[in-house]
């Protein structure tokens, strides 16, 4: 049986909900009622007294989202071209939020969108810029709740995944995250090993 998140699930500090984001999968209702399905396997967290948080130093217009209830999407744009994806976590005024880094996208997922015939199908969505591209989630998506029946919303690990990551056959990296100037030591960077799909390893 699948089982959507709901925000009470994200209601912790993203140190916490980025690990157990592995495993679970991305859902992207298109507006025609088209899904695009992808494995999440790979996260990064950021949270208040972080440096490298976008919310470090005050309230703006574009963090604004992070400032309130959790399980809601903040969208943002970097370098004028690539989007990036991340979820609000923790208590509403506790600005924080965990950037999806990376996907496993479905075989049905693949099968519906354009790829290059130079790229592996498997690296499509292996970065925060790929799979937002892959996914269609951009700047329209600011602030959408992630729940059933909207653009976007988060399922429950299968009890198979749970199953092998509870025996060991799957295991979970953490590490530093990547691409940063500031809070470069901080270990808030979690990874499937061994999945191909990880934007680096």
């Amino acid at each position: 049986m699948i089982r959507v998140i709901d925000s009470e699930w994200f209601n912790r500090a993203a140190i916490n909900v980025a690990p157990d984001l592995i495993g679970c999968t991305l859902v992207r209702q298109l507006p025609d009622g088209q899904q695009l399905r992808g494995l999440i396997v790979e996260t990064e967290a950021y949270q208040t007294g972080d440096p490298a948080c976008h919310a470090y130093r005050k309230q703006t217009k574009r963090n604004q989202i992070m400032f309130g209830a959790s399980g809601y999407v903040y969208v943002y744009l970097i370098y004028g071209m690539y989007h990036c994806v991340n979820v609000v976590t923790d208590r509403d005024g506790e600005a924080s939020a965990v950037l999806i880094r990376a996907l496993e996208l479905k075989t049905e997922t693949l099968n519906m969108i354009e790829i290059s015939p130079k790229e592996k199908t498997f690296r499509v969505a292996a970065g925060p810029g790929k799979l937002c591209r892959a996914m269609q989630i951009d700047l329209s998506l600011y602030g959408t709740k992630l729940e059933q029946g909207q653009s976007l919303w988060i399922e429950q690990r299968s009890t198979d995944f749970q199953a092998m990551l509870d025996v060991d056959y799957l295991k979970l990296i953490q590490t530093t995250r990547i691409g940063l100037t500031q809070g470069v030591e901080l270990p808030w960077r979690w990874y499937l090993k061994d999945c191909q799909a990880v934007s680096k390893w």
